[in-house]
């Protein structure tokens, strides 16, 4: 794959990524909200701004790339901000009842978090731990290139988290069902629909202006060039 190639996929990747953080406040925002927020400013606002923040997501996530050869580090400041603020965002809902209900168990009502939410969160905190750290081949090089790298760890571990996201939500959909039923829903099918189709194809011309400059780039720009990241095990740490 040319180096042009394997960067466009890339911003696809990222594309898909930040939908994803979009996915996940159509959910919360129906059925996780704690019952103070219900149509209040932020339930009013909260999946327009995660829309938003989808275009945050991939802008600098693609942008990164311009960056790592000259500015590793930056870079992977830049592309680790880009995917830990909308997932703080998004469980904004879920960190406030967690607070709310420290220590109360099950006698805070419509506001008690399942069992799933908790691995989740845990399973969200490992992967972003083995995103950043690069644990455990940077102890010993070349002993995890095939079997217990960190990227394969931090998969495993994005999978389960969804899978536990899913269970969470269909916990918080059937134990707030009755309650839910009373309250008028912030965003119905027609608006949940228009906020999708607008932020794919905003983030379809993020990416198509990321690939038009990646594409007038001179063969010589040294992020066409292969550099570090292009071959051993460094490739597999992005």
């Amino acid at each position: 794959m040319s180096p042009r190639a394997r960067h466009i996929c890339y911003f696809l990747d990222y594309g898909a990524l930040s939908l994803y953080s979009l996915g996940c406040a159509f959910p919360y925002a129906a059925y996780s909200m704690p019952a103070s927020w219900l149509h209040g400013r932020l339930h009013q606002f909260f999946v327009p701004a995660a829309a938003l923040n989808s275009f945050l997501c991939t802008g600098l996530s693609c942008y990164s790339r311009f960056l790592e050869l000259e500015s590793p580090a930056l870079s992977k400041v830049l592309r680790t901000a880009a995917f830990a603020y909308p997932f703080l965002f998004d469980n904004l809902p879920l960190f406030y009842r967690l607070g709310l209900c420290w220590g109360r168990g099950h006698s805070c009502g419509q506001e008690v978090l399942s069992t799933s939410h908790g691995y989740h969160l845990f399973c969200a905190l490992l992967t972003g731990f083995l995103f950043a750290s690069h644990l455990p081949e940077r102890l010993a090089p070349g002993r995890f290139d095939y079997i217990g790298h960190s990227h394969q760890l931090f998969h495993i571990c994005a999978v389960l988290g969804t899978h536990f996201q899913l269970e969470a939500v269909l916990a918080d959909m059937g134990s707030r069902r009755a309650w839910l039923a009373t309250q008028e829903p912030a965003l119905g099918l027609a608006g949940t629909v228009a906020t999708l189709v607008l932020a794919v194809a905003g983030n379809l011309l993020i990416i198509a202006a990321f690939t038009a400059s990646l594409l007038r780039a001179p063969g010589t720009c040294p992020l066409l060039q292969g550099g570090p990241l292009e071959g051993g095990t460094q490739a597999k740490q992005q």
